[in-house]
C-alpha cells in the first residue's frame, strides 16, 4: 500500500531533514496505487496494477543545488541520499535564477480530492465496468477498444524553513473507441472523475456506439468555413493551448501570442468574446484540486480570463521577483463558464453546421497567433435545420483558439472532460463556433 498518512509523511520528512547540513533543504514524498484494464477487439488484452513511492531530496548551498531521488526509507538510505545531494550541490554551478525555498504557507481547507470508494475499487469492480462496455459493443455488432484506470495517491513536502504540505487524491479515467465491422464508422467517449460513482461505463459506451453506427457511410463535403459544435472532448484540446500558455515570461520576452511590440503584453486587454470566463478553483466540487502547487505556493480561486479580458498570467517566483509582482503558480485546475443549453439544444438551434465529437493530432502552425492544425475523428456529422442529417468524412482544420473564441455563437452546460492530447481534465462547455476553418478532407475514419 503506497498511500501514506499525513503523520507517516511527517515522520519520514523530518527524519530526512534531520540529516541535512546544507544551507537549506527541501524534501518531497509522493506515492500512488493504480490499476487498469485495457481491451481491444472486444476482449481484455491486459490487466495490471502498480504501487510506488518516491522521495526527492533537494540540498542547496547558496545558489548551488543538488537533488537525489530514492524509494527506500531506512535511516541509512535516507542519510546517504541527503549526503549525496549535498555533495552534488557543492559540485554544481550556481543557478542565476535560483530561488530560496518558501517558508510556512497558509493553505485553504483542502477540497475533496480523495474519495475512499475510488481508492477501494477492486479488480471485480473494474471487470464489471469493462464487461458492461464490451456488452454494448457486442450487442450492437461493433468492435471496442478501451482503457479503464483508477488511482489513489498522496503528495507531501517539507523544508528546513518550516513549510509542510500534504494532499491525497483519487482518479478514475475511462476511454473507449467503437468501430463498425467494416471499420467505416467510429465513435468515441472519454470521461474522468475523482468519484467512481460518477463513472457510468455503460452509458458512456452507448454514446460512443451511437456515434459509431451513425457515422458509417460518411459523405464528403467541401472544405471551408463552417459553423461547428465542438463537444467538450473536442473543444478542450484547443482551449488547453490557450489557458496553458498564459505565461508571463514568454509574453514579456516577446515569445508569445500575448506579446506586444516594445516589451508590452496583452495583460488586461480584451482577447476573446466577453462571454468567456476561465478560472481556477481548487474547491470546485466537480473538479477539485490540491490547495498547493508543486513548489509549495498556495492555490486559490483565480480568474485567468474574465468577460473576455486577460486578468492574470502565471509568474514563476523568479520572474515575479524580477518584475516586482507577486508570483502566481500554474493553475491546478481549469473551469470555463458556459450557458444553460444541452448539447442537443445547441444542435436544435443550428441551421447549418457540423457536429465534432473529437479533435486529435493537434500540432502548432504559428505560435505567435496560436494557430494549430489537426483532424476531426470518431464521429463527425452534418447538421441542417436543427437535426443531424448525415455523417461526413473527417476534415483537417487550421484554427486558433483565440480566433475561435472571438467567433463564439453559443455555449452549453460545462462538464468535466479529459483531453485526448494531454490526458488533463477540465470543466469545458460544448461550444457553437462560427466560421471554423477546415482546409482539406481526410480519408481516416
Amino acid at each position: 500500500m503506497a498511500i501514506l498518512t499525513e503523520d507517516e509523511c511527517k515522520a519520514i520528512l523530518k527524519k530526512a531533514l534531520s540529516y541535512s547540513k546544507a544551507d537549506e533543504c527541501e524534501v518531497s514524498l509522493n506515492g500512488s496505487d493504480s490499476a487498469n484494464i485495457r481491451y481491444a477487439r472486444n476482449s481484455v488484452s491486459t490487466s495490471g496494477a502498480l504501487s510506488s513511492t518516491s522521495m526527492a531530496i533537494s540540498s542547496a548551498f547558496g545558489k548551488k543545488l543538488g537533488i537525489v531521488t530514492l524509494n527506500e526509507y531506512t535511516d541509512e538510505a535516507i542519510s546517504a541520499a541527503v549526503k549525496r545531494s549535498e555533495e552534488l550541490a557543492k559540485l554544481a554551478p550556481e543557478n542565476p535564477e535560483y530561488m530560496p525555498f518558501l517558508g510556512p504557507q497558509k493553505y485553504d481547507a483542502p477540497a475533496k480530492t480523495f474519495v475512499p470508494a475510488t481508492a477501494a475499487i477492486t479488480p471485480a469492480q473494474r471487470t464489471t465496468m469493462v464487461a458492461q462496455s464490451l456488452d454494448v459493443a457486442k450487442q450492437n455488432k461493433l468492435t471496442a477498444a478501451g482503457f479503464l484506470q483508477n488511482s489513489a495517491g498522496f503528495s507531501a513536502m517539507m523544508n528546513s524553513h518550516g513549510l509542510f504540505a500534504y494532499n491525497t487524491s483519487t482518479d478514475i479515467n475511462f476511454s473507449v473507441t467503437l468501430r463498425t465491422a467494416d471499420s467505416q464508422g467510429s465513435g468515441y467517449s472519454t470521461k474522468g472523475f475523482n468519484d467512481v460513482a460518477k463513472l457510468d461505463t455503460l452509458a458512456f459506451t452507448k454514446v460512443a456506439a451511437q456515434k459509431a453506427s451513425g457515422s458509417a457511410n460518411a459523405r464528403a463535403i467541401e472544405p471551408g468555413k463552417y459553423t461547428v459544435i465542438l463537444e467538450p472532448a473536442a473543444g478542450i484540446v484547443l482551449l488547453e493551448q490557450l489557458y496553458g500558455s498564459l505565461d508571463a515570461r514568454s509574453a514579456d520576452e516577446g515569445r508569445s501570442f500575448l506579446s506586444k511590440p516594445g516589451g508590452k503584453t496583452k495583460l488586461g486587454e480584451k482577447l476573446v468574446d466577453e462571454r468567456i470566463n476561465i478560472y481556477t478553483d481548487p474547491s470546485h466540487p466537480d473538479l477539485p484540486s490540491s490547495s498547493w502547487s508543486g513548489d509549495g505556493q498556495p492555490q486559490v480561486k483565480r480568474s485567468w480570463i474574465e468577460k473576455g479580458v486577460v486578468k492574470n498570467f502565471n509568474y514563476s517566483r523568479f520572474w515575479a521577483q524580477k518584475k516586482g509582482v507577486q508570483p502566481i503558480p500554474y493553475p491546478g485546475n481549469i473551469i470555463m463558464d458556459g450557458g444553460t443549453q444541452t448539447l442537443e439544444e445547441l444542435i436544435k438551434g443550428t441551421e447549418k453546421g457540423i457536429l465534432v465529437t473529437r479533435l486529435w493530432y493537434i500540432r502548432p502552425v504559428d505560435p505567435q497567433t496560436l494557430l494549430f492544425t489537426g483532424l476531426t475523428r470518431d464521429g463527425t456529422f452534418y447538421i441542417e435545420n436543427g437535426q443531424i442529417k448525415f455523417p461526413i468524412k473527417n476534415l483537417r482544420f487550421n484554427e486558433s483558439p483565440v480566433i475561435m473564441l472571438n467567433n463564439l455563437d453559443a455555449l452549453g452546460k460545462p462538464e468535466r472532460t479529459v483531453s485526448g492530447e494531454s490526458t488533463q481534465s477540465a470543466m469545458i462547455p460544448p461550444m457553437r463556433i462560427k466560421e471554423f476553418t477546415f482546409t482539406s478532407l481526410s480519408d481516416a475514419v
